[in-house]
This record gives structure tokens, C-alpha cells and sequence, in this order.
């Protein structure tokens, strides 16, 4: 790529510059690589010992770290995460497709196709779907009947909606995704399933990213609701009748039951679990690998699951916590006789 200048770098950031504003750099690089010609970031105290022998151009830094061993050029943030993340945007910007119609793709005629609309090979509209402004679909992707994708939203390749989907301006949904398949609802009657119709919509909020392989079902009767901002990792399976609120984030691998309510600017660790019908408070953080079975009702870090032992030393553990209902009996029998004895 072309060379950047710092100054233009540190407007866009909104960093302050220390050192020669006119100098030029190509990319970004982890500060273990970084060499002349690069910009680096760092946000830790850990890093500090490398920056003796760093070779970059330029580093943002936050002005809380003292970077003085670092011989080039710096930009100060107060959150440094924040200017690497601008710096990134602006000097790697986003492919975008050409603007037009594949002629392998099935456009229904009862489709609305907006200006700047992108469809790429092997893609499929059908009736009613209507594609705003600026709209990208990847190769092979499937949209539904009465589907409606709002102003810039970009589908990767290959990803599915089922009908009657909404998704709001600037989202992104990576490959594979599926939204709007039937949610797991099923009445039982003498060991015999059947299947309860879901009837309601997915409803995806503005500035929503998807990761690849997530599936998110359809209502059985309201919509499933993902709000405006929330970011969603890679395969998360999110039930039917689920609503997430503003600018929460979902690591890899969460599964949320049906109908449960996850509060705004909430934060769910990798392989967290949900049972369904539960409320969740905003502000809520939740720790990986943590088994979620009762609402939780104010804001703060919650955990659950064992971490990772010797392997001896867990199953002498995991045979203990089978007699804990024994150990509690006995406790409390010795409180009764300690209280009688005292007495």
C-alpha cells in the first residue's frame, strides 16, 4: 500500500503527535515485528521491555506508559486499543464489490433493488425482498421471501436468510450464517413429537456484526431481537423468542435457550450457556465456560464451571462434590449438637 502520513494518521485517531508529523508508514504490525516503514501499537505495561529493541516508524501508546525507550515516532491516545482500531479503519478500508447485478444471480421480479445494490454470483433473491442503498451480497447467498436489509448492510458469502428477516443499517453477517430458521419448539404427546409452526420474525438491529456459522431462530410467535451494536462472535446459537439489547458482546460458542433476555452493553464469555425463559440485567458480565440457569437481576461479573486442574487432583474433587449433600447433613447435625451442649 501507498505510504500514510503520522499527521494524517493522528487526525483520524484523534491522537497528539510526538515527533515528525510528515513521516510516512505502509502498515500496521504486532510490536514484536514492527519495522521502519510500520506503526505499532501498545495498551500494557508488559509490552514495555520490547520497545528498546523495537523497529517501527511510530507508536500509539496511552500517555500513562512511559515509552521513552522507544526511538521513534509517538501517538498518544488515552485508549490506545481505540486509535490502533481508527488506525487499522483507515489504512486498510474495506474492499467493497462492484456495484452490480451477477448475471448467475436469481433476482425475483417482485424484488426492490436500491442504488449502489451489489449482488455477486450464484446469489438468490426472492419475492418481495427488498435491498436499500448500498446494500452487498456475497456469492451464494439466499434471501428469503420479505426480507428487508436496510442502507449499507453487507452479507460474505454464502449466508442464508430465511423469510421475513429484517436486518438494520451498516450490519455485517459473515459466511455461513443462518437467520430466521425455525426455532426448536416441539409439543409432546405420549413420546411423540410435534411440531409447533414459528411464526414470528428475526429482527436484527443497526451496526450489528455476526461471526461465521451463527444461527439465529425465528420467533415462535413475537420476533427474536438482536439490538442495535452488538457484536456476535463466531458459532452462537441463539434461540427463538431471544432478545439481546444494545451493544452487548457474545464471545465463540455461547448457546442461549429460547426467550430469554440479555440486558444492553452486557458481556458474555466463550462456550457460556443460557437457559431459556431467563432475564438478564443490563451490564451484566459473564465469565467463559459459565452455566447461566437463573436470571440475574443487577449488574456485575458472574462465574460458575471449575477451572482446569491436574487430572488426579479433579476427580478426587469431582468425587467429593458427590458427597457434599452427606458433608452438609453431617455439618449440620454437629451444629445441633454444639448448640445443645452449649445450652
Amino acid at each position: 500500500m501507498t505510504g500514510v502520513q503520522l499527521g494524517e494518521i493522528a487526525a483520524h485517531s484523534g491522537c497528539e503527535i510526538s515527533g515528525d508529523a510528515t513521516l510516512t508508514v505502509q502498515a500496521v504490525a504486532a510490536i514484536e515485528q514492527a519495522q521502519q516503514g510500520e506503526i505499532s501499537f501498545i495498551n500494557q505495561s508488559k509490552y514495555l521491555p520490547l520497545l528498546a529493541d523495537c523497529r517501527a516508524t511510530a507508536l500509539i501508546a496511552s500517555p500513562k506508559l512511559d515509552v521513552s525507550a522507544f526511538r521513534g515516532v509517538v501517538l498518544l491516545h488515552q485508549n490506545p486499543y481505540l486509535a490502533y482500531a481508527k488506525t487499522v479503519q483507515f489504512m486498510y478500508p474495506e474492499v467493497c464489490s462492484n456495484v452490480a447485478i451477477h448475471p448467475s444471480a436469481v433476482v425475483s421480479e417482485s424484488a426492490v433493488i436500491g442504488k449502489d445494490v451489489s449482488i455477486a454470483a450464484n446469489a438468490v433473491i426472492d419475492a418481495g425482498v427488498v435491498l436499500h442503498q448500498g446494500v452487498q451480497i456475497g456469492a451464494g447467498c439466499v434471501i428469503g421471501a420479505n426480507c428487508v436489509l436496510h442502507a449499507d448492510v453487507r452479507l460474505m458469502a454464502n449466508v442464508t436468510l430465511y423469510y421475513g428477516v429484517t436486518i438494520g443499517e451498516r450490519s455485517r453477517i459473515h459466511s455461513g450464517v443462518v437467520l430466521g430458521a425455525d426455532g426448536f419448539g416441539y409439543a409432546p404427546d405420549q413420546q411423540v413429537w410435534h411440531k409447533i409452526p414459528q411464526i414470528g420474525g428475526v429482527k436484527i438491529g443497526s451496526d450489528v456484526e455476526i461471526g461465521a456459522n451463527t444461527t439465529i431462530d425465528r420467533g415462535a410467535l413475537n420476533d427474536t431481537i438482536i439490538g442495535d451494536g452488538v457484536i456476535i462472535d463466531n458459532q452462537i446459537q441463539i434461540g427463538h423468542n431471544v432478545i439481546i439489547g444494545d451493544h452487548s458482546a457474545l464471545a465463540g460458542a455461547t448457546a442461549i435457550a429460547g426467550s430469554t433476555v440479555i440486558g444492553k452493553r452486557c458481556q458474555i464469555g466463550g462456550g457460556a450457556c443460557f437457559a431459556g425463559h431467563l432475564n438478564i440485567a443490563d451490564d451484566v458480565i459473564i465469565t467463559g465456560m459459565s452455566m447461566v440457569t437463573g436470571s440475574i437481576k443487577k449488574a456485575g461479573v458472574y462465574s460458575s464451571g471449575i477451572p482446569v486442574t491436574e487430572s488426579k487432583r479433579w476427580r478426587r474433587n469431582a468425587v467429593r462434590f458427590t458427597q457434599l449433600d452427606e458433608m452438609a447433613k453431617s455439618v449440620r447435625q454437629l451444629q445441633q449438637q454444639t448448640q445443645l451442649k452449649d445450652k
